[in-house]
């Protein structure tokens, strides 16, 4: 590659913004690492690194050994059936509403869409109590179940919208052809839509994962048991005591980080480009 005097200068301005914003980045998830392996009351102590590193509040964690940690396995395997629950649920949601609007062009399928876009000008936030309510005149309060429904309502609207986008750029000469060959729309759901859209079903599935999995406010108004509610409500519980274990804190939230990230590297490819652009070119 040829450096010029304008090709120099892009990269130093690349590198002036990127440095700073990789390091804002990567301090907060040291000073979590610095806490996690640190013995109690030394990461405070304002070292750069501890003296003697230590992964006991990782046993500590892994055997449930401080009273904080009664429930930690249960509510990890919470956290992980929601967040799969919420993802399934809301790529079969997602899938056959984008399948009959884009490809059945189904009448006022469209209106329907923008009008379950239009709830996103409202911030989840506000709508946590009337969906508080709502879950109540159903009894479905303190089960799990409320929580995986509240997660699908908020999730849907951008999953279809996506996926919706991603179909209107498949070409519909595949959709006349399987008909001439005698395909139900079943069938053509199953044989063609489905394959060609699975780079986009993959994004939009992981997007609703880890929406699920990071979910604190509707988990913490709809669950109320400690054998119910998700790990990341349960993190909370460490901020109840005026001397809380921050090196088991920041153990158990360094744990509860890793799944995600695994998740989004594993599929981190899907996530760009399934979002971003349709399955096939015509």
């Amino acid at each position: 590659m040829k450096w010029t005097a304008k090709s120099v200068g892009n990269e130093a301005k690349l590198l002036l913004i990127g440095i700073p914003v990789l390091l804002w980045t990567l301090i907060p998830v040291y000073h979590m690492v610095l806490f996690a392996i640190s013995p109690r009351g030394e990461a405070t102590t304002g070292k750069l690194w501890p003296d003697s590193p230590t992964f006991d509040n990782f046993a500590t964690v892994f055997h449930q050994k401080h009273f904080y940690l009664d429930h930690f396995w249960v509510q990890l395997g919470n956290s992980v059936l929601i967040a799969v629950a919420v993802g399934v649920i809301t790529l079969f949601v997602a899938t056959t509403a984008a399948f009959a609007i884009s490809r059945l062009r189904v009448r006022g399928g469209r209106t329907v869409m923008n009008m379950a876009l239009f709830t996103y000008f409202i911030p989840a936030a506000f709508l946590a109590v009337p969906m508080y309510k709502t879950m109540g005149n159903y009894g479905l309060l303190n089960s799990q179940w409320s929580l995986i429904l509240a997660m699908v309502t908020i999730a849907s609207p951008y999953c279809i919208w996506v996926l919706k986008q991603a179909s209107d750029k498949l070409p519909y000469e595949l959709d006349e052809a399987a008909r001439m060959d005698g395909a139900s729309p079943l069938q053509l759901f199953r044989l063609v839509y489905l394959p060609l859209m699975v780079p986009s079903l993959v994004a939009v599935g992981t997007y609703a994962l880890l929406l699920a999995w990071n979910e604190y406010l509707y988990a913490f108004l709809l669950l109320s048991n400690d054998r119910s509610v998700t790990l990341a409500v349960a993190l909370g519980n460490f901020l109840a005591a005026d001397d809380s274990p921050w090196e088991l804190l920041m153990a158990t939230g360094l744990i509860y980080a890793l799944p995600p990230a695994a998740i989004y590297y594993a599929f981190k490819r899907y996530m760009v480009g399934g979002i971003t652009a349709g399955a096939v070119k015509s």
